[in-house]
């Protein structure tokens, strides 16, 4: 056994690292597959950018544990929409099975090149979670550009190529694009269209590579040859064709014009019979095929490699889950055993969104870029300020090294291995992006481990050959100090080098649009498809909603992409980004606010829209109503979601007012913010008196869906003010009651049996002439108060002194709107419950049933009225104005009172609650937190929270940590939950958050 210090040095040795560490993205705790004992063999393995890893795994390993070593190398999450291919001894392109041993498919490792690539292309790229993945299917696409799989006509080609570029050596420059081009092959005839791929690639300034990577996918996803790999076949009259497998089902093409496809949802069975490949349809009589399809390939072993392709790509999209292995058949077997190994595409999103997966950054290839001056100046200073420490062919193949990198020359591969690894050390990157190194490279990764796990991986003769590079994918990379960058290191840097608060007031902006489009998709989309098929609902009803708002939806669909674009190249890496060209978002809102001008009148109508759905509402269309609401997407009562436009407008005043603020006069960004301010302020001053009464409209509307017993609370003239939770002395003590106070009257309920959880009227107390006197020391009840009214008298007891202030002065306040009207108003209550001393002898079953959980009661059980009930607080309408105002929405960390890790969730504040997503992109939240009555405080120091910008959020012994991203978000954050809560515990803020 070779002792340690016999063993040549590894990589990162020679960088100064420490011995434990191994160049690898893979994060701390994670460990690579277990293999099974026996000798170890190497496996080279092609990546999709060109270079070659070598992987060792025992000689009984199945192919998944190597599948999972390159999955485990790059860090790569969503490793099952790849998949490893090789020749094999016929000469065939097949793919290595995860279930059978490789070596037992692989006859001739040494001579043979496995190559990573993309092996399932989903129909929307969106679907990739990861920037990583997108990543690795931009260079598949690149690569099937180049080798002329991926057809297309000239303007995508051109499109496509201009994207790639932009990602490589960024903002185009006239003469270094030209002479990247004409060093760089993208396209089988780039020649033809290069002047087409310069004038695309001159409009792509500021886009960061994930964005240009992003614009790849989209065009090339609408290709009609996107993700198709041909499989020559004939039919039965001998015409040659082409099967192909594709998410939707099999294709048939002939050349490169598909002329026919067959759904998975169309095919009963795929198989084939020695040269003949079968599609078996199901019955339709419509169907002008016949039930069973044949068609000729080349032999037997081309019918069984694209059956198996189908068979897994079905079982990828189709089904929820990996399918469970057949049991054994214990005399003989008949058919194939073969079936689909890994996660279907749906376990790879749900694993994606459910796991706190830490976002790791890599190194992106670069193409022979042509470096700088500037690069190339500080190449040579850090040669000549450290070659006190190397030796003279060091610094020999060093200067040389630097020679060629300034003429552009191709690097031969005579050079020594330790000086790629010196200029790695001078970039702080072995991939670093200014690298004249071509491909392919080579790296080790020895005994099938990283992270230095093992000892077979040190670098030996004849291992690497020289001149050869480490793959740019395997990043988080060695730094000088040779250890991978942590969050730690990330919160350092932020408060070394801050974000400007426009940015974070920006993205307030961004993250709240997104929100405000999923509110109006409701509208829009969700309700009419539910209620639109039911010849109950007035078609004139439907015909004015969808002209009202999907104007206003579609425009706002263009406003969320500018901002989105803007916030990219604000936060992005490109040249504008350093220039400050993008670092404002002003000019944006100007110019959609004028835009949004011109629907002025479609906003207006927007409260007819709430009126006339009122009118309609006869049972059957409240039933319609009713049953929509008890859907996940409609997380919020209705018609809160038609006064949404309304209360956007709010929002854009209150961010522009912050930005105002925050700029200087003098500030680029100052004039376009300040004239969108004005006239955002003129709308507002403009629907004002519309929207108020829209919001008192909408608030009684909502109440009477919680109160029975009463036949004509949405009345002219009448105002909602408070509802909360009060205690009422009567014969038997205190009793829990929610009391609701109009502006003509005090209505007092207790929660009834029905299936909603209703609240039943036990009485009413006119306002006009009553008079109100705190009664504490009177009746010994602490925070007692006392109501008398013309008829009766009501002593009330509140939760806590400062419940009690703000029901004191709420009740004056109507009863002094209440005098001031003409005549009192007697006719609030039904004639069923005009006893009300009958009416408030409710039984102790009664009572006792409306305590029961809020988990128990469904839909309408997390509606403010219950959550009041429940923490016996209470809210006015002074309250939901201020909400409506400040709805929050972005990316929190969430952890639970007793658990470790954090939780990264969308997080979505409105309606005195938050609502929770897996990410901004889901349709419906998966739960959420009822806020009033919680207090908002920072963790104590005996709770060990180490973090910054972390607030909690406690109601008895529930106890919630989350933390923002910035100090501005966690200000906001705090700011309007204090106002929100109605707790009696309050951080002090900074008074410039006051606005």
């Amino acid at each position: 056994m070779v002792e340690p210090a016999d063993r040549p040095s590894t990589a990162g040795q020679r960088l100064g690292a420490p011995e434990s560490f191994g160049v690898s993205t893979l994060e701390p705790g994670l460990r690579p597959p277990a293999q099974p004992p026996g000798r170890l063999v190497s496996i080279r393995v092609q990546m999709l950018d060109d270079t070659q890893e070598v992987f060792q795994i025992s000689q009984r390993s199945p192919g998944k544990v190597l599948f999972d070593l390159v999955c485990v190398h790059l860090n790569l999450s969503e490793g099952d929409y790849f998949g490893l291919e090789y020749q094999d001894q016929r000469k065939m392109t097949v793919w290595l099975d995860l279930l059978k041993p490789t070596l037992k498919q692989i006859r001739r490792p040494k001579n043979t090149i496995l190559r990573f690539v993309v092996k399932f292309f989903p129909p929307d790229h969106t679907q990739l979670m990861e920037e990583l993945t997108r990543y690795l299917f931009a260079l598949q696409i690149k690569r099937d550009l180049a080798c002329g799989r991926l057809i297309c006509n000239d303007t995508s080609a051109a499109l496509m190529v201009s994207h790639i570029i932009q990602s490589e050596i960024g903002d185009f420059d006239e003469t270094q694009s030209w002479q990247h081009l004409l060093h760089n092959k993208y396209l089988p005839d780039q020649d033809a269209i290069r002047d087409k791929i310069t004038d695309c690639h001159r409009k792509h300034v500021g886009q960061t590579p994930a964005e240009s990577d992003y614009q790849l996918l989209e065009i090339a996803r609408r290709l009609e040859m996107y993700g198709v790999r041909l499989h020559p076949a004939k039919d039965r009259e001998g015409t040659k064709l082409s099967l192909a497998v594709a998410h939707t089902g099999v294709l048939v093409f002939q050349g490169y014009t598909k002329i026919n496809a067959f759904n998975w949802s169309k095919i009963r069975k795929l198989s084939f019979k020695r040269k003949r490949f079968l599609i078996k349809l199901r019955a339709d009589p419509t169907n002008a095929h016949h039930d069973t399809l044949e068609f000729a390939m080349a032999s037997r072993d081309c019918c069984k490699i694209f059956w198996k392709i189908c068979v897994e790509y079905h079982a990828f999209f189709r089904l929820f889950e990996e399918p469970k292995p057949k049991p054994k058949p214990i005399l003989f077997t008949r058919g194939s055993s073969f079936r689909f190994s890994g996660r279907t595409q749906k376990q790879i999103i749900d694993y994606v969104k459910d796991s706190e997966l830490k976002k790791v950054s890599f190194e992106r290839l670069a193409s022979e870029q042509l470096p700088s001056h500037r690069n190339s100046a500080e190449w040579l200073f850090c040669i000549t300020h450290i070659e006190s420490n190397l030796t003279p062919s060091l610094i020999l193949s060093c200067h040389l090294l630097s020679y060629l990198t300034l003429c552009s020359i191709p690097v031969p591969a005579s050079l020594p291995f330790s000086i790629f690894l010196f200029s790695s050390h001078l970039s702080g990157s072995p991939a670093s992006q200014d690298s004249p190194l071509g491909s392919p490279r080579v790296v080790v990764n020895g005994n099938a481990s990283v992270n230095g796990q093992g000892v077979g991986g040190v670098l030996g003769p004849g291992q690497i050959p020289e001149g050869q590079q480490l793959s740019p994918l395997t990043s988080p990379l060695l730094t000088e100090a040779g250890y991978v960058r942590n969050e730690d290191e990330d919160e350092a840097r932020r408060k070394k080098f801050p974000t400007d608060k426009a940015y974070f007031i920006a993205k307030e902006l961004l993250t709240t649009e997104r929100t405000y489009l999923k509110d109006l998709q409701v509208i829009t989309e969700s309700f009419p498809s539910a209620v639109g098929k039911d010849e109950a609902f007035p078609d004139s009803v439907k015909n004015m909603i969808s002209a009202s708002y999907d104007p206003v939806y579609i425009f706002h669909q263009g406003f969320l992409k500018e901002t989105e674009q803007r916030l990219a190249q604000w936060s992005g890496r490109s040249n504008a980004h350093i220039k400050g060209d993008y670092q404002r978002i002003g000019d944006v809102l100007l110019k959609n606010i004028q835009g949004l001008r011109q629907l002025t009148v479609h906003l207006q109508k927007h409260s007819e829209c709430l009126v006339e759905l009122e009118r309609a509402c006869s049972r059957k269309v409240e039933s319609l109503c009713r049953d929509f609401e008890q859907q996940r997407v409609c997380y919020l009562p209705l018609n809160i979601f038609l006064l949404r436009p309304l209360h956007r407008l709010l929002h854009y005043k209150l961010i522009l007012e912050r930005l105002c603020k925050h700029y200087p006069p003098t500030h680029d960004d100052f004039r376009d913010c300040r004239a969108a301010l004005a006239d955002i302020s003129e709308m507002v001053l403009q629907l004002q008196g519309t929207m108020m009464k829209m919001e008192n409209f909408q608030k009684l509307l909502e109440l009477k869906k919680d109160l029975t017993g009463i036949d004509n609370l949405v009345t002219p003239g009448r105002e909602f003010i408070r509802l909360g939770c009060l205690s009422k002395l009567s014969g038997k003590g205190l009793q829990q009651r929610m009391f609701f106070l109009f502006s003509d009257s005090l209505v007092y309920t207790s929660r009834g049996m029905t299936p909603s959880n209703q609240f039943k009227v036990h009485g009413q107390l006119p306002l006009f002439g009553m008079t109100i006197r705190e009664s504490e020391e009177e009746w010994g009840v602490p925070h007692s108060f006392t109501l008398f009214g013309q008829r009766q008298s009501v002593v009330v007891a509140a939760s806590c002194a400062s419940e009690m202030e703000r029901w004191v002065e709420d009740i004056r306040m109507a009863i002094d709107l209440a005098e001031q009207s003409s005549s009192p108003n007697n006719d609030l209550l039904s004639t069923s419950l005009s006893d009300n001393s009958k009416c408030d002898q409710e039984s102790e079953e009664e009572l006792g049933g409306s305590r029961s959980s809020l988990e128990r009661q469904g839909h309408r059980g997390n509606t403010t009225v219950h959550v009041c009930w429940h923490r016996n607080t209470s809210v006015s309408m002074v309250d939901f104005s201020v909400a409506v105002e400040n709805q929050l929405s972005g990316n929190l960390l969430r952890k639970f009172k007793n658990s470790n890790g954090w939780q990264k969730l969308w997080v979505v504040f409105t309606n005195f609650s938050l609502f929770f997503y897996k990410s901004h992109q889901d349709d419906y939240p998966l739960a959420s937190l009822p806020l009033l009555g919680y207090s908002v405080t920072v963790p104590a120091e005996s709770e060990n929270i180490h973090k910054d910008y972390v607030f909690k959020l406690h109601f008895k012994s529930h106890v919630y940590y989350f933390r923002s991203e910035s100090e501005y978000t966690f200000e906001r954050r705090v700011f309007h939950l204090n106002r929100q809560t109605n707790a009696d515990r309050h951080i002090t803020l900074p008074h410039s958050l006051a606005g």
